[in-house]
């Protein structure tokens, strides 16, 4: 059937042929050298399957430092590309593209030797604040993670502005009170993230599309909101953006009331989509926020909210929900159940993720091949 859903569209020079973007989910599946692994592979080709029109892998980390887990990607250094282009063709040999999540967690990386914007402790660490040739050296390694994902045959990058990761940390005045020219007022807050675009621009020339998965309310008291991030969102359009994802939330706000309430709503996050849709008309959006029947996602596309519509838990639920939303398979979709969180406990105890709404047998021969 015909559906928005179903039509294509254009981000920058990518052609994707449908609507619907498997969003970047970490699952711990990678090896803990952090490279692709099997369980990578097997996963991105799932999801390259499923129905959906672009890939969007999960962030992948730009110097080791910035590592939030012990089995996360790096692309720190050139011995990372054959691995990495190996993940890449596995996507696209389905004829979709994919675009590489490059990243750093700052405050938020599982290294003693953690670095921020500003000293706050975080899980009983206090991060070294970032002094000017630290800041350079971040910048040039984002650039270089952008040029090896171009190396290793990916379509675009996507900055990792969101959940509370380094470049909103130096953007937000809850975590940024430095009084030099990346602290102070939201200008200033701005710079990082804005010098982080201009070198992967400079490194990947104009025509190589650049995301920015962005962090549009951080969902805690003195933290983002809208007054903050529509301007910044302005600034990134005039810098050339090619897109911007759009998300809320963050790890201090994920354990609160307020956040695990509006978790549990299908498409929470989608006023905020419209709120920076409005505020750059020019850019291609895309919302996200547990988007779980297709007649949602349908009417976000429809009633202007977004461009573009992006599944991570639903998806991981049911690889199949793009084919059933858009009539080509009959079968009920199998929902991602609100509460459930057993993919989050899963990753917080760096076992590989599995979801309990798969069938049992999928369940068990995922745990016979991870070990439990």
């Amino acid at each position: 059937m015909d559906t928005l859903l179903s039509s294509p569209f254009r981000i920058g020079n990518i052609q994707v042929p449908n609507r619907m973007v498997s969003l970047p989910l970490y699952l711990a599946y990678p090896s803990e050298s952090h490279e692709v692994d099997d369980l990578v592979l097997d996963y991105y080709e799932e999801m390259a399957a499923s129905g959906v029109g672009l890939v969007i892998v999960e962030n992948v980390t730009v110097e080791a430092r910035g590592l939030g887990s012990p089995r996360t990607m790096l692309i720190s250094e050139d011995r990372f590309i054959p691995g990495l282009a190996r993940l890449a063709r596995t996507i696209k040999q389905h004829g979709i593209p994919a675009i590489l999540q490059i990243h750093h967690a700052g405050r938020h990386a599982n290294r003693p030797d953690r670095i921020a914007p500003s000293p706050i402790e975080t899980w009983g660490v206090l991060p070294q604040p970032m002094d000017q040739a630290c800041i350079d050296r971040v910048v040039g390694a984002f650039a270089a993670g952008a040029r090896r994902a171009l190396e290793a045959g990916f379509d675009g990058v996507e900055l990792h502005g969101g959940t509370g990761y380094l470049l909103p940390q130096f953007l937000s005045p809850r975590t940024n009170f430095r009084e030099d020219g990346y602290g102070g007022d939201g200008t200033r807050r701005m710079r990082f993230p804005l010098e982080v675009l201009g070198a992967v621009r400079a490194e990947v020339g104009e025509a190589f599309p650049v995301g920015y998965r962005f962090l549009a309310d951080e969902y805690v008291p003195g933290g983002l909101t809208l007054t903050d991030t529509i301007p910044f969102a302005q600034r990134l359009a005039e810098a050339g953006i090619t897109y911007l994802s759009v998300m809320t939330g963050c790890y201090d706000a994920f354990p609160l009331p307020r956040y695990i309430q509006d978790d549990a709503e299908e498409a929470f996050m989608a006023p905020y989509a419209q709120a920076i849709k409005q505020a750059v008309p020019g850019v291609p959006i895309i919302a996200a926020g547990r988007i779980q029947s297709p007649a949602t996602a349908e009417a976000i596309l429809r009633d202007g909210v977004a461009d573009l519509v992006g599944l991570a838990r639903v998806l991981f639920a049911d690889p199949l929900w793009p084919r059933k939303a858009v009539g080509e398979l009959k079968e009920p979709i199998n929902p991602c159940t609100p509460g459930c969180m057993l993919c989050t406990k899963r990753v917080k105890e760096q076992k590989p993720a599995y979801c309990g709404r798969w069938p049992k047998e999928r369940r068990e021969r995922f745990l016979e091949r991870v070990g439990g």
